[in-house]
């Protein structure tokens, strides 16, 4: 059967979410192309978030969300970037992702309802050993 567009891949995601996924990695690549290593995470969500504007990716930068608790909000937290209403993406500039980089995006993805998020670490030397996609 085909849904176009909305046909799914791994885990169910929608095939547009995909492609939005591809297109935010670009810019990434982009942004590390032309900075490289060795900023402060600060910078790099800056230049981002010109790569995406300049992409025409929607998105919203350091965008709240609340952290509830059995019904009751207890916190907030803030999302590097929300793109297109539906990924969830971090930034890092550290030596190494790890599983607490992991398990910090599963928890965004649970405060924010998306299925999808990406952790992408700058500080690699090749941005695309440094990105790391969680699927809720």
């Amino acid at each position: 059967m085909n849904h176009g567009d909305t046909e799914s891949t791994e885990k169910g995601i929608p095939i547009e979410l995909n492609e939005l996924v591809t297109r935010v990695i670009g810019a990434a690549i982009e942004v590390h192309r032309v900075l490289g290593p060795g900023y402060l995470e600060s910078v790099y969500e800056e230049a981002l978030e010109v790569e995406l504007q300049a992409a025409a990716i929607p998105s919203e930068r350091q965008k709240p969300v609340s952290v509830s608790y059995k019904g009751y909000e207890v916190g907030q937290g803030r999302l590097d970037f929300l793109v297109g209403a539906k990924l969830v993406l971090e930034l890092k500039a550290v030596e190494k992702l790890g599983p607490i980089h992991r398990a910090q995006m599963i928890s965004y993805l649970k405060a924010t309802g998306c299925r999808l998020g990406l952790v992408i670490n700058f500080n690699d030397k090749t941005l695309r050993d440094g990105i790391m996609r969680v699927v809720l």
